[in-house]
């Protein structure tokens, strides 16, 4: 792995959310960006050392309205890791018995991602993207 690419925060409503975090902790907010192939519209909060992704359920099948259930103010959702070696890594996790959820998709940065199953490690919800070195 090459690093923490970024902590993603699931809202309920995410105008509030950039409102909260541009007002109570002074950040830089992305424009917001609609991903329908995953189900959500997100904005990136760029730290000096970290990136926190603030997402709000785009679309009637996405998959962060049943979080959302469970949660009702939001919650961290999954964190994502950056790795330039993607492919052998998504071979390394199948190997290793653990599941992927799905086939790779292209998330916001361009990149492909993979998302890994929160029940084979320790209910954490993980992201792969590929990143360059």
């Amino acid at each position: 792995m090459k690093k923490l690419d970024h902590i993603a925060i699931a809202v309920p409503d995410l105008a509030v959310a950039v409102a909260q975090y541009r007002t109570a902790l002074g950040v830089t907010i992305s424009a917001p960006q609609e991903l329908p192939e995953h189900g959500v519209r997100i904005v990136f909060v760029k730290l000096q050392n970290a990136t926190i992704e603030l997402m709000e359920p785009f679309g009637d099948s996405s998959p962060i309205a049943s979080f959302l259930e469970r949660n009702p103010a939001g919650g961290i959702h999954h964190f994502c890791l950056g790795d330039p070696e993607f492919e052998t890594t998504l071979t390394q996790v199948k190997d290793s018995g653990a599941r992927a959820l799905g086939e790779p998709k292209i998330g916001a940065h361009g990149n492909p991602v993979m998302f890994l199953h929160p029940k084979d490690f320790q209910g954490t919800l993980i992201e792969l993207e590929k990143v360059s070195e």
